[in-house]
């Protein structure tokens, strides 16, 4: 048996009759007890003869018990090969993922200036964005794609910790319709973080945004989009009516971001 643990392929995989043998006795324990060899057949994409050989390979092993015409029913010990099979499947599969999927991950960056493919290029997180420095930097990648100034290049190959500091979030609420009035909306402008972003959520807030000199950069401010924006390294002013409050400070909590709601007579 190969080892999955140690990099090598599982029983399953090693040739082709042994993954079709793993493949029928799946579709038969599926499809138990009435079980159409026909269907299995146009399932996995070979002929009825050769299931009919699989099947009774399955029934002498004892991994599959004969019953009356066209029933048929794993064993316990077809059951305990199957596991065994698929637990060397999914170590495998995890093997494949980590090691040899995650070694190759590309990501998008900004070019700074004009890279060629297969060049090492720092990495620079600025504005929320990640970007590609060709003079090189404390994290480093590959790029796999070429790409000018301002172009979106993929990178690989990454070393080092992208350095930049978590952005932090005020909430500014704004009360419902049915409630008490909004506050005034100078003190919109009051609280907009410098090079940060201002998102709105919420038909109450966006009123209260279009009535003051500010302009929202995030026209519908989702729990998810503001704590990313955050978590790449942005201030955000997010206005929102106090009911939206709880699910994006819940959210922020969730992803350790700092943030703070803010008083709407803290001017």
């Amino acid at each position: 048996m190969a080892d999955a643990d140690g990099g090598g392929s599982p029983d399953v995989l090693e040739n082709k009759r042994s993954a079709t043998r793993y493949q029928v006795l799946v579709e038969i324990a599926a499809r138990q007890p009435a079980v159409s060899q026909g269907e299995i057949a146009e399932t996995i994409g070979v002929t009825s003869q050769a299931v009919s050989d699989y099947v009774r390979d399955l029934v002498e092993a004892g991994y599959v018990e004969k019953g009356g015409r066209g029933r048929y029913e794993v064993t316990k010990e077809g059951v305990d090969w199957l596991i065994s099979r698929t637990d060397d499947l999914e170590t495998y599969l995890e093997r494949v993922n980590s090691d040899v999927l995650g070694s190759v991950e590309v990501d998008a960056a900004i070019a700074l200036g004009n890279v060629a493919e297969g060049s090492e290029v720092g990495l620079v997180m600025r504005d929320g964005v990640l970007h590609a420095d060709p003079s090189g930097g404390t994290a480093t990648a590959v790029t796999v794609t070429s790409g000018k100034k301002g172009e979106a290049v993929g990178v690989a190959d990454f070393e080092g910790v992208v350095d930049y500091d978590t952005g932090t979030v005020s909430v500014l609420p704004v009360p419902t319709v049915t409630d008490e009035a909004p506050p005034d909306p100078d003190v919109i402008s009051d609280h907009v973080p410098e090079g940060g972003l201002l998102a709105v959520a919420g038909t109450e807030a966006y009123a209260l945004v279009s009535r003051s000199d500010a302009t929202p950069d995030v026209r519908f401010g989702t729990a998810d989009g503001v704590a990313e924006a955050g978590m790449l390294g942005l201030d955000v002013l997010l206005v929102a009516v106090t009911d939206e409050i709880p699910r994006h400070t819940s959210k922020l909590r969730d992803r350790n971001i700092p943030h703070r709601v803010l008083d709407s007579d803290d001017r």
